[in-house]
């Protein structure tokens, strides 16, 4: 296996792991009889680390610092959408 295969696998690899990690942080709670209000903190400190750690794998230094505002954009975004979700009583 060259140098670059094996740089290109890992990049791949990452970009998977960070896809997962979103789909299960988006996943519904399995108890529907509590509802809680979101915390934007959490929703925003997870999506942060996830973006920083998929934007390091991919793109190095420069990717974590691009991956972890997206990653906390997009935790914000979750929040929102959950807040929203919460106050309609849904």
């Amino acid at each position: 296996m060259t140098m670059f295969h094996s740089i290109r696998l890992r990049k791949i690899a990452a970009l998977l792991l960070a896809v997962v990690f979103l789909v299960v942080s988006l996943s519904p709670g399995a108890d529907a009889q509590r509802r809680r209000r979101p915390s934007k903190t959490k929703n925003i400190a997870v999506g942060t680390a996830a973006g920083a750690v998929g934007g390091a794998l991919i793109g190095g230094k420069k990717g974590a610092l691009i991956g972890a505002g997206a990653g906390a954009a997009a935790g914000y975004g979750v929040y929102k959408y959950k807040k929203r979700k919460y106050r309609r009583g849904q």
